[in-house]
């Protein structure tokens, strides 16, 4: 497949600020207004838009609205980034609003943030062939100081296209997800060791490379079937690359984390893997040993793949969390004193 990938980010260029999917209430303006000043620090232009300081339904604005401001930035040539303030909730309604061919048709932009955001980013390299940024949110952006895993989404974003980025797993994460307080400018609470590991139990190292794809298990499992969520066109056209897979859980428990892991493999979806990287849980675990838990969801769904498994990366709610290019072509280092991702991007 032929990804288009955005040009690098440079001083002067136009970043967009909208929010497809929940907007930001009043008391978490400062906040934003933080992560807004982070960018106009590196020399970037921001354009507000309309859907994106309120909050009503557990979204910005009505369905049209949002897909109408969306499309306006994707099809902006001015606009060279889009970072909405975070993901949501529903997303999806828009899927049917946004012009996916002809986006294929243009130049492509970043397209950055993770969560509901997976709604878009799926479709939007599958079907428009643009490469997507899976990473931190900009709410995450407006500390006075960012982490070192964080920090490097700017190194994605602001190199030369064809450079080889590497990133190092986590010294520490944060256990729970992140709680903005009404005008703070900390960081992440990083407490808790991070330690990837093979869901085979498995300790020597291991290696793999090719395509990544994926986001949002709770999003993508529900794409899955629908002409947005088609993943045998993209695995049919980098077959020689290898895909690599990469998921993480928000709010799916144990069971519902299976069927949704099940639903997907009985698809089809893993099928000849190079690997699948699996990110922390956000969602509740249960402490009952008579229940099937966390673990035994994901063993129950992907324990018997010949490609490895990595589960606790660093992806998604439990941050902080390494930035994934969409289509982009990647190798993947695990060793029990730490893992890499190296893409070409």
């Amino acid at each position: 497949m032929n990804i288009s990938f955005p040009p690098k980010l440079v001083p002067g260029d136009l970043i967009a600020i909208t929010a497809p999917s929940s907007g930001v209430p009043p008391h978490l303006h400062q906040r934003l207004d933080l992560a807004i000043q982070q960018l106009k620090n590196r020399g970037y232009r921001v354009r507000e838009g309309e859907c994106l300081r309120s909050q009503h339904k557990n979204k910005s604005a009505c369905k049209r609205l949002r897909a109408t401001e969306l499309m306006a930035f994707l099809t902006d040539p001015e606009v060279k980034a889009i970072m909405p303030p975070w993901g949501g909730d529903l997303a999806m309604e828009l899927l049917e609003l946004i012009d996916f061919q002809r986006l294929a048709t243009l130049e492509p932009k970043w397209f950055v943030g993770f969560s509901d955001l997976s709604t878009l980013h799926f479709p939007l390299t599958t079907l428009s062939h643009w490469a997507t940024l899976h990473g931190p949110n900009l709410m995450d952006l407006g500390a006075r100081e960012l982490d070192p895993t964080t920090q490097a989404i700017w190194s994605i974003l602001e190199n030369e296209r064809a450079t080889h980025i590497k990133q190092y797993s986590s010294q520490a994460y944060q256990i729970e997800e992140n709680q903005w307080g009404p005008a703070s400018d900390e960081g992440f609470n990083l407490t808790k060791e991070t330690k990837w590991k093979r869901l085979d139990g498995g300790t020597t190292p291991v290696s793999f490379e090719g395509r990544l794809i994926g986001g949002c298990l709770d999003i993508i499992s529900r794409l899955a079937g629908t002409p947005y969520g088609q993943l045998s066109r993209f695995r049919e056209l980098n077959r020689q690359d290898g895909i690599i897979l990469y998921f993480e859980n928000v709010e799916m428990g144990p069971c519902e984390l299976t069927r949704a892991l099940l639903s997907l493999r009985l698809q089809g979806w893993f099928n000849d893997l190079a690997g699948v990287l699996i990110g922390r849980s956000a969602a509740l675990d249960v402490t009952e040993a008579t229940q099937h838990n966390y673990l035994d969801a994901l063993r129950s769904a992907l324990g018997d793949l010949s490609a490895p498994v990595l589960y606790d990366v660093d992806i998604g709610h439990i941050p902080p969390q390494i930035s994934l290019v969409n289509g982009a072509s990647a190798t993947v280092e695990f060793t029990e004193q730490g893992s890499t991702v190296t893409q070409v991007i």
